[in-house]
């Protein structure tokens, strides 16, 4: 099965640059989501499958910050590069304070972007798990230890697969997270033409595990013809799970 490239959401109402950029990513072996108008590119930065987003900051509809500080709000861990135009140096600035991980000027060259894209990706990928354990009706998920800890003191391993499924889900509480995006992010292969039967099963043995009833799951819900979601506690430090506590 063919890994899977890494997916970059484009979001830039200038059809030249955004051509420039998206043929230059294609043709550097990246696969490219793209939208042109902010309420478009709203909704592919909160629901799309992707690894790192590029934002304009000027955009018809919703503004480029505003899409960032939602983003933030629901995707936390997302990487994301900021294309601004000379004389913005204020939008700048906000973006990064609203958590942007760096920025690109206007005009730019290709190499310079790709270089910038490798190296937030690089850092993206060392940065440390934003959710340790959370902290559940019937017991505690140490992600750290990959183990389940029950309130009889009995304790249940985890293996690493079935840890970064729960963990992945963990992060996106409360959005449907679909079988193909759990292949592609977690499996981290292809989704086309896979079956997605073993994420089923992984996800039977976690409900095993967490004590969650199969027949009437509280915490890993099936969403029907869609995916799963994670309706569980709040995480460690009382923050909702997904988000980095203090």
């Amino acid at each position: 099965m063919a890994m899977t490239a890494t997916r970059v959401l484009v979001i830039e109402d200038d059809a030249a640059i955004r051509r420039g950029v998206v043929d230059s990513l294609r043709f550097s072996g990246y696969e490219c989501l793209e939208a042109k108008h902010g309420d478009q590119g709203l909704e592919l930065a909160l629901r799309g499958e992707y690894d790192i987003l590029l934002l304009d900051l000027v955009l018809p509809g919703r503004g480029g910050l505003e899409i960032l500080k939602e983003l933030r709000g629901s995707r936390p861990q997302v990487p994301v590069i900021v294309l601004t135009a000379w004389g913005e140096e204020s939008d700048r600035v906000s973006g990064l304070r609203l958590g942007a991980d760096d920025y690109v000027v206007k005009p730019f060259s290709v190499r310079e972007l790709l270089a910038r894209i490798e190296a937030v990706l690089r850092r993206s990928a060392e940065r440390p798990s934003d959710l340790a354990r959370v902290e559940l009706p019937d017991c505690t998920v140490d992600f750290a230890r990959r183990e389940v800890r029950l309130q009889d003191g009995e304790r249940r391993a985890l293996s690493e697969r079935e840890s970064e499924l729960f963990l992945y889900l963990a992060r996106n509480a409360g959005r449907v997270v679909s079988r193909e995006e759990l292949l592609s992010r977690v499996w981290r292969i292809s989704p086309k033409g896979c079956t997605t039967r073993a994420i089923d099963m992984h996800v039977a043995r976690l409900r095993e595990k967490i004590r969650d009833d199969a027949e009437s799951p509280r915490i890993l819900l099936t969403v029907r013809g869609k995916g799963y979601l994670f309706a569980g506690a709040a995480g460690e430090s009382g923050s909702p799970p997904g988000k980095a506590g203090p």
